[in-house]
């Protein structure tokens, strides 16, 4: 059944995959009237956390933001479907990297590094990453239960020379390559909710006490990485600017959990900038009253 699902589904991303960027966001407007109009998809998430998150703005600024926001979220998935086409020149002419000297220095100091970055604007063409960089970089990816879904999946993210495994072998294929000596930078998306019992740590995010990953810092802390953030904008409809900025070449002379409120603040400085490209169809704020209930059941 899986296979035959792959059969029929195929043909129609390798289609879409292919058209100009233009027939797509002609299909995205579509595809918003459909959404937001029609079906309404986590339209009341969206409005939801950015009232939480922004308080201070209007009724007609949230409906407004939302909207906005789930015609970007669109735009994405046409985008993503994209990504399975994405040339070498197509990517660097719509996604640039503004100064990937900063990643290379750290590289060629032969000091292993994390890329820690977040779901705002365009994070699928990020895997485009090793055309700019002198270290190899490696990424991670959900699994998908169709596993011709999965590899077709891994195929498109590895394309452009990112090494890409699931997300649970990270840390082990990390350990592998520290033995080995084979140097390194790991993306790390770290803006999820965790879950409560594997939670470490709580931050402020637009005001709002919340559980945070962790594991960046206490990665980079153990093996002694840099930490470089990697922050992206939209420009315009289709193309995208990314910038890195170094958090740390010294991650142990930091106070616990410094490192992780570093990286909580510059990703909310970063959504203010372009609130409605953030992926804010996700529930953000879905523990901010489960704070004692995690202190008395779950502190570590």
């Amino acid at each position: 059944m899986k296979l035959v699902s792959f059969i029929i589904v195929y043909p129609l991303i390798w289609f879409f995959s292919h058209l100009p960027m233009k027939l797509l966001y002609i299909f995205s407007d579509f595809l918003f009237i459909i959404v937001y109009y029609l079906v309404g998809y986590r339209k009341k998430v969206v409005y939801n956390n950015l009232k939480l998150a922004f308080p201070e703005k209007t009724e007609e600024e949230l409906q407004a933001l939302t909207k906005k926001n789930i015609k970007h979220f669109c735009d994405f998935i046409v985008e993503s479907i994209k990504a399975f086409s994405l040339s070498e020149k197509q990517a660097a002419k719509r996604y640039k990297f503004t100064n990937p000297e900063l990643l290379n220095t750290i590289a060629k100091k032969k000091q292993n590094i994390i890329l820690t970055g977040c779901h705002h604007n365009n994070w699928e063409w990020s895997v485009s990453m090793p055309l700019v960089s002198e270290i190899q970089i490696f990424g991670t990816y959900k699994e998908i239960k169709n596993p011709y879904f999965n590899d077709l999946m891994k195929k498109s993210r590895t394309k452009f020379g990112l090494i890409a495994s699931k997300a649970q072998e990270t840390i082990p294929n990390m350990l592998h390559n520290l033995k080995n000596k084979v140097p390194g930078a790991y993306i790390l998306l770290s803006d999820q909710n965790p879950e409560l019992h594997k939670t470490y740590h709580w931050s402020t995010f637009f005001g709002v006490k919340v559980p945070v990953h962790s594991g960046a810092e206490m990665l980079a802390s153990k093996f002694d990485m840099a930490i470089i953030n990697y922050a992206t904008k939209k420009i315009k409809r289709g193309y995208y600017e990314t910038t890195f900025e170094l958090l740390t070449i010294n991650p142990k002379s930091h106070e616990k959990y410094e490192l992780t409120d570093k990286y909580i603040a510059l990703t909310e400085k970063n959504i203010r900038e372009q609130p409605e490209f953030y992926l804010w169809t996700h529930k953000r704020f879905k523990h901010k009253n489960n704070y004692v209930l995690w202190l008395e059941k779950y502190k570590k």
